[in-house]
Order: C-alpha cells, then sequence, then structure tokens
C-alpha cells in the first residue's frame, strides 16, 4: 500500500511539471501554470510560495506584479452594470438596472449580461496584450447591486432591480448565469452580490450609520437575493456594505459574515469590502483602534480583499503583532487565486477559454439590437387617454422640449460605459418623422428656476403635439453626490415629487390647448399627482441606455406595443413615506404600503389588452412539504400584438403578526398575437413562503387561508383562488 500511495505522489508531481516519459508537449515551471490539475491544486501552489509582504499586497484591490513568479499585476475592481462600465473602450450600454428590470424579461437579462462578458473578454484581452493593468480591464465585476429598492428617496436604487425580493432575486440570478458561463470550471467573468446587507441609503450617512432590523424583515426583504445568488448561481464574489448591523460593520459582522454567509449558506467564493469599508471601521464606525486591528478583523469574518488600499497594509503589522495569524491570510488567499485561476489567469493562452475573444466583439450589431430591445422592453407607459400611439401622417409639426430630451450622458445613468453613439429622444423624433418639423427647445433646468414659461408656450403653441422630456438626472441623484438642491441632498431625494419648475411648465404647456406627453427619465419612482390627473400620456423612460431616443419614437409612433412594467411601487406624495432611515419594512413598498399607490408596483399599459382566467385552480388545502400548483391562461382580448407580462401573488393570513399583505410569487412575459392564448404553469413550493417566526426563531411557513390571483400587475386581481397551508405536524 504504501508503495502504491509513493508512485501516486510521483506521478502527481510528474504530471504538474508535464516530465511524464510520454510527456504533454508543454513544461511548466510550476505547478500553478498547470491546467490538468484542480483549481484548488493551482491556488494553493501559489499562495504556498509567498512571502508575508506578498500576501498583503495580494489582498488589496490593485495587486502588484510578483515578477519571480511571472505573475502579472491586477486589479480587482471593475463594473458592468448594464454593459462593460468605465473602460475607456467604446461598449454597449443597456438601459440603467432599474429600466432592465421593468422588462421583466429573464432571457433578455441573462442574454444582456452574456454579451457584456463578451465585450468585457475583449477589453481584456486588448488590455493585457498592451500589458495595461489599470481598473476597470479586469474580469472581476462588482455586480450586480441587489439590495432593496425600500426607499425611492435613495439615490442609488437606480442600481437596483426594484422593491421586490422574488424580482430582485429572479432577475439577479439571470444576470450572474450569463455574465459567469456555464463552463464547469471556468467563468467567462466573475459577477458580484453587492452590498452585502441591509444597505439602501441614506448616502450622506453610510459610513456611520448602524441599521437595526428586526430577524424578520432581515430575512424577508434583505436576504433572499444574496440567498438565492449565493446557494443557485453560484455567483463568484459578494461585497460587503458600508454600514454597520446591530453595531458591527457589516465587513466584520458575526451574524452576515460567519453566521450566515460562510457557515449557513456556504459561501467559498471571495469577499471584497466595499470601497474604504475597512477603513470606516476605525475612522468613522469607531470600532477599531487602528488599521491593524481593524484589517485583522474584518479578515477573521472572511473579508478577502480590501478595496481602498489603505486598511489592509495594516495586515503585515497584525501578523507580526500576533493579532492575527498568517494561516488565517492564507484562507483568503487560497480563494482569491482560486477564483483568478477559474478566469484563465496563469493558462497559456492556446489553452485558456475566451483568450480568442477580441475588440471585434465590442458594439456588435446583435449587442446594439439587443440593448435597442431592452430600451423598448423598459419603457413604461403610466397614462394614455386615447393620444397614442401617434399617427406619423398627422403631425406636420411636433414640439421636443425638456432638459432631457437632448442630454445624451443622461441616458447612461451611473456606472456605465460609453457608446459611439448614443439616440436621444429629439434624435429619436426626428428619424421617425424626417419630413417633419420639429420645434426644440431646452426649455430651462431640471430643479433650478430657469426658463422663461411664456414664451416657450408661445414658441409650441403651433404643434400638433407636445413632448416634454423630464425627470430627474444622474448628476442629481445617485453615489454620495455633492448635491444641495430643491427636493435633493447628497445623492438621495428629500422629496419625491417631480421638480416643481417642471410642473409650472407643464401646466403652461397644457393651456396652450394642445396634447402633451410626459416622458420620464429618472432613477426611481417620481410622484407625478398633478401631471397624472391632467396630462393625456407619461411615459416612463428610465435612463434607458444608448438607443432608448429610439425605443421612446417607437413607442409614442406605434411601431412597438410598450410592455414595461414598474419593479418598483410609485407613490402619490412624501406622505405616503416613513422616516428614510427607518429600515423597518411597515408600510413600505407594494408587499406592506397600505395606502392608495399613484401607480402599483408591476403596472404597465399597453396599447392591446390581455385577460386572465383560472385554467387549473390550486387545490384546497397544502401540507407544509407539499407545493402549490395551478395554471393560468392569458390572452391578448385587444387588436395589436403585445407583450403580455403575467403577474401572480399570494396574500397572506393577517392573523395580527407582520405578514405580507401579498406577494408576487410568480411572472413571464410572452408575446401574443390578438386572439392567442398560452397556458401560465404556476409551481411554488409552500416553504418558499415560509417566515421568520420569532417565538422559535426560524423560518416557518404561517398556516391558514391564503388568497392567490393572477393579473397584470399587484392590485389586478382579474383571477383569484384562494387554499389553506395546513399547520405543522
Amino acid at each position: 500500500m504504501k508503495k502504491i500511495f509513493i508512485a501516486a505522489s510521483l506521478f502527481g508531481l510528474a504530471l504538474a511539471f508535464c516530465i511524464l516519459p510520454a510527456g504533454c508537449g508543454v513544461s511548466y515551471e510550476y505547478p500553478f501554470q498547470n491546467p490538468s490539475l484542480s483549481v484548488e491544486q493551482r491556488a494553493s501552489d501559489i499562495v504556498s510560495r509567498l512571502t508575508l509582504e506578498e500576501k498583503v499586497a495580494q489582498m488589496l484591490n490593485k495587486t502588484p506584479a510578483i515578477e519571480r513568479l511571472g505573475i502579472p499585476p491586477y486589479d480587482w475592481w471593475n463594473e458592468c452594470l448594464h454593459g462593460v462600465g468605465r473602460t475607456k473602450y467604446k461598449v454597449t450600454v443597456y438601459p440603467q438596472a432599474i429600466g432592465m428590470a421593468a422588462g421583466w424579461d429573464t432571457a433578455a437579462m441573462r442574454q444582456m449580461a452574456a454579451y457584456t462578458a463578451e465585450e468585457g473578454r475583449a477589453v481584456y484581452n486588448a488590455s493585457r496584450a498592451k500589458a495595461d493593468y489599470s481598473i476597470y480591464h479586469g474580469l472581476t465585476y462588482w455586480t450586480p447591486n441587489i439590495n432593496i429598492f425600500r426607499d425611492p428617496r435613495w439615490g442609488r436604487g437606480q442600481e437596483t432591480y426594484g422593491e421586490d425580493p422574488f424580482l430582485t432575486a429572479t432577475l439577479g440570478k439571470n444576470f450572474v448565469t450569463g455574465l459567469q458561463g456555464d463552463d464547469e470550471t471556468y467563468l467567462k467573468a466573475a459577477a458580484c452580490a453587492k452590498h452585502y446587507a441591509v444597505h439602501s441609503g441614506p448616502e450622506s450617512s453610510r459610513h456611520t450609520f448602524d441599521v437595526a432590523v428586526s430577524s424578520y424583515d432581515l430575512w424577508d426583504t434583505y436576504l433572499p437575493a444574496f440567498h438565492t445568488l449565493v446557494k443557485e448561481a453560484r455567483v463568484a464574489g459578494v461585497m460587503c456594505a458600508y454600514n454597520a448591523l446591530d453595531g458591527q460593520p457589516c465587513c466584520g459582522s458575526n451574524k452576515l459574515m460567519l453566521d450566515i454567509l460562510r457557515n449557513e449558506w456556504g459561501f467559498t467564493g471571495y469577499v471584497t469590502s466595499d470601497c474604504g469599508a475597512i477603513d470606516n471601521f476605525y475612522r468613522t464606525h469607531k470600532t477599531h483602534p487602528d488599521a491593524p486591528h481593524a484589517a485583522a478583523d474584518a479578515v477573521a469574518h472572511g473579508t478577502d480583499v480590501d478595496c481602498g488600499n489603505e486598511a489592509y497594509r495594516g495586515l503585515l503589522k497584525a501578523v507580526q503583532e500576533g493579532i492575527i495569524s498568517e494561516s488565517q491570510l492564507d484562507v483568503s488567499l487560497q480563494r482569491l487565486f482560486a477564483i483568478r485561476v477559474r478566469l484563465g489567469m496563469f493558462d497559456p493562452p492556446a489553452k485558456a477559454p475566451f483568450s480568442h475573444i477580441d475588440t471585434a466583439s465590442l458594439e456588435k450589431a446583435e449587442h446594439k439590437a439587443h440593448s435597442l430591445k431592452m430600451a423598448r422592453q423598459s419603457l413604461v407607459l403610466l397614462k394614455n387617454d386615447g393620444l397614442l400611439p401617434l399617427e406619423k401622417s398627422k403631425v406636420k409639426t411636433i414640439a421636443v422640449l425638456g432638459a432631457n430630451a437632448n442630454t445624451p450622458d443622461v441616458q447612461l445613468g451611473n456606472y456605465n460605459g460609453f457608446p459611439t453613439r448614443i439616440i436621444t429622444p429629439l434624435d429619436g423624433i426626428r428619424e421617425k418623422l424626417p419630413d417633419a418639423e420639429v420645434i426644440y427647445e431646452q426649455a430651462g433646468d431640471l430643479v433650478l428656476d430657469s426658463a422663461d414659461i411664456p414664451a416657450i408656450a408661445n414658441k409650441v403653441k403651433s404643434a400638433d403635439v407636445i413632448v416634454f422630456a423630464g425627470g430627474l438626472s444622474p448628476r442629481i441623484e445617485g453615489e454620495e453626490l455633492r448635491v444641495n438642491l430643491p427636493g435633493f441632498f447628497g445623492g438621495d431625494r428629500t422629496s419625491v415629487l417631480l421638480p416643481q419648475v417642471q410642473t409650472r411648465l407643464l401646466k403652461a404647456l397644457k393651456a396652450t390647448g394642445k396634447p402633451v406627453v410626459l416622458v420620464l427619465m429618472n432613477g426611481g419612482a417620481v410622484a407625478t399627482p398633478w401631471e397624472s390627473a391632467n396630462l393625456n400620456a407619461i411615459v416612463e423612460a428610465w435612463y434607458g441606455g444608448e438607443a432608448v431616443g429610439t425605443a421612446l419614437a417607437d413607442v409614442l409612433f406605434g411601431d412597438y406595443n410598450p410592455s414595461g412594467h414598474l419593479p418598483v411601487t410609485f407613490y402619490a406624495a412624501d406622505k405616503d413615506l416613513p422616516d428614510f432611515e427607518d429600515y423597518s419594512m411597515a408600510n413600505r413598498t407594494y408587499k406592506y404600503f397600505k395606502g392608495k399607490a399613484l401607480y402599483p408596483f408591476g403596472y404597465g399599459l399597453s396599447y392591446t389588452d390581455f385577460a386572465y382566467e383560472w385554467a387549473q385552480t390550486p387545490d384546497g388545502e397544502y401540507a407544509q412539504d407539499a407545493s402549490i400548483q395551478c395554471a393560468v391562461n392569458v390572452k391578448n382580448i385587444g387588436s395589436k400584438d403585445g407583450d403580455a407580462v403575467a403577474q401572480v401573488y399570494i396574500k397572506y393570513p393577517q392573523t395580527g403578526r407582520m405578514l405580507p399583505l401579498k406577494e408576487l410569487c410568480a411572472f413571464e412575459r410572452k408575446s401574443l398575437s390578438p386572439g392567442s392564448a398560452y397556458r401560465l404553469e404556476v409551481s411554488i413550493p409552500v416553504a418558499r413562503l415560509a417566515k421568520w417566526d420569532e417565538p422559535s426563531a426560524q423560518l416557518l411557513t404561517p398556516s391558514g387561508e391564503y388568497t392567490i390571483y393572477a393579473g397584470n400587475h399587484s392590485e389586478d386581481e382579474a383571477a383569484v383562488g384562494t387554499f389553506t397551508i395546513l399547520p405543522r405536524n
């Protein structure tokens, strides 16, 4: 037996160095360069060869080269929120994340991510060929942002997939699988779920904010999407957040990092800090005395990369003084180098997957077509009194007004790349109506009084129709911005109302007697009580990416039937919202809001109509280990082709404890011609309805009578059924 073991060991060593008599045709100086070894073996070999100083340097986001091993520099920080971000190369830019979510299209999301990974590989390969290892040219993308958009005032909500955990988890899972690819060993690109966890503003206090949430809210709202991406999508990375939870910074949280992420969920990928988050331990949270103690605690909690390049420099001192052991650093380094091995970074070019992708893949025709498709899908028709679609032949003169009518950078949102061409609403309308007179006027600022309203109204009174493109801008809502304007502070909003300077102008345009279409560009819900009551049509266009001008013109003139649906609730007024800093979900989002929404979650109009009826009703009773099986017939009963976004919701029994008023449990987008129908099959494991039970301190499914319904949005109970979940044995 001993001889067999020794022989096997010698065979493995020979294989590592390719020195077997038969040979493999290639010799490798180090085992980590050998693609035939396992990912774990290759990563371990690298870590075993590093000095302490080299180990510390490799735990920073901007890592230096290890020249003696032939390992080049690498910067872990890259972005691809809606297309490859911040690169010097021209790339395809899709609608901002919240806009893509409004499409409710899982296949389109997965395809977008796959195209983005292809373009990302092209940028990476081209950069490495030039020995360019600068930031934003790597393959570790710190995307997607799967925080819950719990309050519309949060400026970064535009980066999310909305307010619902199930929709967020479903879209996020498809993004991750599309980006990372389907190879069992290699990653096409590495996704990263952020910001873990309980993170959604305010921006001005994120470095000091200590969030306190109930276990119920933690498990019902803030963790489900992360759980799905870790357990089902096998996301490569997780980013821990700036804020603290229950007195511990998130990157050093016992509950989040150890108990849940590493132990309960078994996450084996890498964790990066948000940028500067470890410095916050001792500078703003004041929970640690200095960098060595902060860095050691973060590593002990499983934070592998320090984005910021300051705090983790203290790890050298921390090891030397016995605050943390060198072997604890090795655990993180093993995870980090495993990711780089899985990305093919140490393989010979001839053997490295995806090394053939070059810059010809940037802005390919199919990528740009997909950006237009997603822009079309993202547009939500909020109001239409019959004005839309406009008839091209009858529009001889059209007025296109507003600060967002011809401002290309607004459409790109944030964390964006830069395309060769951006088509604005003005561009799209001009291209749609080459023979019409187009009157264009910027018509002042989005927020500040700067327009001569009487002069503008007089200028456009001869138009057949007026299109006003307003809303907000990434310049005034976004990540920790230095903004202090009426309704805005620090990147967040202090009011959800459309800025009043725009309402005043719209009132004057309405007074001309000409039909008015309001086009909103924004990252979150905007309250438009006057506009909704008085204007002819309202289209929500978000920050729609490079092609939103074409998409908008297609919708306005009927060449595309609008099909977007809201991934957030549009409230009527500020008074509907709890305090921004209150992280309790009571009276927040469609799941718990007890008031009347201006436009409910899931809402979106079409130029056709859809009907919903049960094809198979749910059974009367279900045991705790069963699955709810039912089916809905969805039919286009209108006169135009259109995409139905069928939505199925469950209402929980209201027993006095906190439970959702309603909850999205299934959805599907499907194209239907007039008169055609399809059957939506629904299967919901009863266990998926589990909620945190405080007395037993675990997730349990409440017993009792439930209502299930299907329709066009969260308040459309077109097909209604009931069932009972039996108590646990």
